[in-house]
């Protein structure tokens, strides 16, 4: 198992990133609140965990060990696998989702795109003694990223879809975030690429109830 990787940024994108190691780039999948504490042509380090399938090697990053340990736990849920384990914590932190399991608030699991209700209440179930309580690492919110917004809405709608929402919940969700709505983010301020990422997921996220 790859346990992380240390090394150059190469390039960030809003999915992924690639770390160059040793003269290799290797492209590591990520939350937008761990890249968005990438910069190109910094040294980054990332805890990572490799995923191995028949035709496939894909390797996932984390700010640290408590993200991966909390993304492999996720996956021994039933109908959990990687991509909506990585969804999850683009959603909430791993401390969202202790509090989310400990107190059953199946609400709070359903803001993720691909859970219902029953998806939820089978996440409480099986995770309720394995993800354990709070450790105080950390809250809920937008973190600093790239170049201004308004020249990459498609790609902030595009990494909505790809975290399994639909293109127009996600046009609009970032539309509101955009215009200003007092409910998801503050009227006329400057938000770069990644807090209006942020901001849509709680947008699309209270929408779900």
């Amino acid at each position: 198992m790859i346990a992380s990787v240390r090394g150059s940024v190469q390039s960030v994108r809003l999915d992924a990133a690639v770390v160059e190691v040793g003269g290799v780039g290797m492209l590591v999948q990520a939350t937008p609140t761990t890249l968005a504490g990438l910069r190109v042509g910094a040294t980054a380090e990332l805890a990572t965990s490799l995923v191995v399938r028949e035709d496939s090697l894909t390797l996932f990053g984390f700010a640290d060990a408590d993200e991966r340990e909390v993304f492999e736990i996720l996956q021994t849920v039933s109908g959990v696998g990687p991509r909506l384990a990585l969804a999850m914590l683009a959603v909430h932190t791993p401390d969202g989702l202790r509090r989310a399991v400990a107190t059953e608030d199946l609400a709070a699991l359903k803001r993720v795109p691909g859970i219902g209700h029953k998806g939820a209440q089978r996440v409480v179930l099986e995770l309720a003694d394995r993800l354990g309580a709070p450790r105080g690492t950390g809250a809920d919110g937008a973190t600093p990223g790239r170049g201004p917004v308004t020249d990459r809405r498609g790609e902030v709608v595009e990494a909505l879809v790809g975290l399994g929402w639909n293109a127009k919940a996600a046009d609009d969700a970032v539309t509101r975030v955009l215009d200003g709505d007092a409910t998801v983010s503050d009227p006329g301020s400057d938000l770069d690429v990644a807090s209006v990422l942020r901001a849509a997921l709680r947008a699309l996220g209270a929408g779900r109830g």
